[in-house]
């Protein structure tokens, strides 16, 4: 078991890496072995993932999810495969980690005194603008 936090664990199994070839550096390497990391995550099968957590990871992952409801992360940033490894894994910890925080309440405010009267002072500012462009007409003058 992978630990996420410390009430929600996932099972390694469910976690599918793939590697495939990485563009950028590595010299022949680049050409020879597989560095890059295709880590996939069936987060729509999870049994330990919970429902809002699931519903935030579906927002957060954004074009990493796919339609089916699995998280695809691919990593290629460094030139050993080893390395690619951890760094995608904890690229998925880091993005199940942030849905499983849940969002803060929000405590509805009112506007201050002072905010009030800048907004009647623009109000009336804006006002006073617009009537100086006004046309003058016979019955001002």
């Amino acid at each position: 078991m992978i630990s996420v936090t410390p009430t929600l664990n996932i099972d390694e199994n469910e976690i599918e890496e793939s590697f495939i070839r990485a563009s950028g550096p590595g010299g022949q390497n680049v050409n020879k072995v597989a560095t890059a990391v295709q880590l996939r995550f069936d987060a729509a099968r999870c049994a330990t993932l919970p429902e809002p957590v699931r519903a935030r990871l579906r927002r957060l992952a954004g074009r990493r999810m796919t339609a089916e409801g699995v998280v695809v992360i691919t990593a290629q940033r460094y030139r050993s495969q080893e390395r690619n490894r951890t760094d995608a894994l904890e690229r998925l910890l880091a993005l199940l980690r942030e849905a499983a925080a849940p969002p803060p309440k929000r405590r509805p405010t009112r506007p201050g005194r002072a905010a009030k009267e800048r907004r009647l002072q623009e109000k009336r500012q804006r006002g006073d603008t617009k009537r100086t462009r006004r046309p003058v007409s016979a019955r001002d003058e």
